[in-house]
């Protein structure tokens, strides 16, 4: 019988076959896909640990780090002032460009928005009751926790500032910038492991960037990072955050930012005559500081004593606040407007000038007494701007000639005014540089700053800063790092290496145990373990 042909085998085409190799399929590519994932994720934290190795061991790669944290930073600002100018013009119906706080006349009803943004910051204070922890902000992290900054901190801190300073309260917004931008170098620190001082340098780098940003003085933020957040100057920290200021100016200058919020072009003589007259406006600003705060500190007491709860308060002095609006619009938000329409007119009358200094200090003080959150940075600067004004006017009355340009008097109260409020002499005489361009007015500025600072130490001890932690009970005056001694015991000193014997031992035995050379003392102990000598 003939053999019939071998036909080719074919594969199996049943339903169950074909499921069978779907599935063989399907976990093949699902095994590649993990492996893959866990080769690449290898490869990433290899690549992350030779990235955290420079930059502990290089000092050029912390300044390329900081130049990254500046120019987030940078960004930042951008976001959150248009943010708040956007806020602004949709409460209070602002056109384009036009600044709340230079209006001239502010309808009845908009005088209500202060206290609705009083009722959510309220509302928000009664959902964040129950978290344990307190919010910590720039200064107070650098100073007592080695520059270790909480991301959610931050984003409560600025959000709360941002609806204070949007709904028209008498607060700036540069405790929202620097503590957005010391956040994210915090969050980066962490990322690479950084070294408690290279942390702290890299926080004030962020702090740095934004101050830069805002004023768009880059050697001011450098120097406000030094003088606030560092607290302290250094050859080692000079490059960082320098860079990260640099950064944080070229960012903003990309969006059409990075302009000094006023400009002089005044060329001045300075002689004994004004250096003494600008020494007299110094201490006079010193002075006006520390009623300042001392008045913010009154009004936390008198709102503390009402019979209202906690969560009314910023309502209720968004009401005041409100009034004194109706009055004059210059008190509403931080005063960018009110200082730019300040230096571009002619010096307001002596009698208007005295109440716009009064209803200032009084919305700032009420702001922050009553729980609205922010700063008084850019308040000190319209409030000494103002004051410059007055005694320019007061000095035209006795000597015209002395010193005839109002800029110059604006200048120079809006600098000793700062310095008392804020705390650094060289960071506002570095504003004035980049300000006005002028190496002399620079000096007259320095030597208000320098005597205004002088006086604060002298009879008070606080900017306003420190002043606030001292109202709370902390002791820092600055944001010297000082939290390693807080968690600093007697058993973290103590030597733990020490070596000891019982009090019976024979000398061969002693020896034995510790040839000679091989310690420097030996503790010998009784049987109770207490020491014998």
């Amino acid at each position: 019988m003939p053999e019939l042909p071998i036909q080719d085998q074919q594969p199996d085409a049943s339903p169950s076959s074909a499921r069978h190799i779907f599935a063989m399929s399907s976990v093949g590519e699902a095994w590649s896909r993990i492996t893959g994932w866990w080769v690449a994720n290898i490869r990433l934290e290899a690549s992350l640990v030779r990235l955290r190795t420079m930059v502990r061991r290089r000092e050029s790669w912390l300044v390329l780090l900081a130049v990254i944290v500046g120019a987030l930073a940078g960004m930042m600002v951008l976001i959150l002032r248009e943010l708040a100018y956007g806020l602004q013009q949709l409460l209070y119906q602002l056109e384009p460009n036009q600044r709340l706080s230079a209006l001239d006349h502010l309808p009845f009803d908009a005088a209500f928005i202060p206290a609705a943004g009083g009722i959510v910051l309220g509302a928000i204070a009664l959902l964040l009751r129950q978290r344990k922890s307190r919010n910590v902000d720039l200064v107070e992290a650098n100073a007592l926790h080695g520059g270790k900054l909480s991301m959610l901190d931050s984003f409560i801190i600025t959000g709360q500032t941002l609806i204070s300073n949007g709904f028209g309260a008498s607060v700036g917004l540069e405790a929202a910038y620097t503590q957005m931008g010391g956040g994210v170098a915090s969050k980066l620190g962490d990322l690479f492991q950084l070294r408690r001082g290279d942390m702290r340098k890299l926080v004030g780098c962020g702090a740095a960037g934004a101050i830069a940003a805002a004023f768009g003085a880059p050697l001011t933020g450098a120097f406000h990072a030094f003088e606030l957040i560092i607290g302290t100057y250094t050859i080692s920290t000079l490059s960082p955050v320098v860079a990260a200021s640099i950064a944080a100016i070229l960012v903003a200058s990309l969006f059409g930012h990075g302009e000094p919020i006023v400009t002089i072009t005044r060329v001045v003589d300075i002689g004994m005559p004004q250096v003494l007259l600008i020494l007299l406006i110094g201490l006079a600003m010193g002075g006006i500081g520390i009623l300042l705060m001392r008045l913010v500190g009154l009004m936390e007491v008198a709102f503390q004593r009402l019979r209202a709860p906690s969560w009314s308060r910023p309502a209720i002095g968004g009401l005041l606040v409100g009034g004194l609006a109706l009055v004059s619009p210059a008190v509403l938000s931080a005063g960018h407007g009110a200082v730019q329409s300040t230096f571009s007119q002619p010096p307001f009358p002596l009698a208007l000038a005295v109440s716009v200094v009064i209803l200032k200090v009084l919305a700032s003080a009420i702001s922050l007494g009553s729980g609205f959150r922010g700063g008084l940075f850019f308040a000190s600067l319209f409030i000494g701007a103002v004051l410059g004004q007055v005694f320019y006017q007061l000095t035209e009355l006795v000597y015209p000639t002395l010193l005839p340009y109002p800029e110059v008097f604006m200048l120079v109260g809006m600098t000793g005014l700062a310095t008392a409020i804020v705390g650094g002499p060289l960071t506002m005489a570095f504003l004035a540089l980049e300000t006005s361009g002028s190496l002399p007015l620079t000096i007259a500025v320095l030597v208000a700053a320098v005597a205004s600072s002088m006086l604060l130490r002298e009879t008070f001890g606080y900017s306003f800063t420190t002043w606030r932690f001292h109202l709370r009970g902390e002791t820092i005056r600055s944001a010297h790092d000082v939290g390693w001694m807080r968690n600093l015991t007697v058993g973290k000193m103590m030597r733990r290496d020490t070596k000891s014997v019982p009090e019976l031992i024979s000398l061969d035995e002693f020896r034995r145990l510790y040839p000679l050379g091989s310690a420097t003392r030996v503790i010998a102990l009784r049987d109770d373990g207490s020491l014998l000598g």
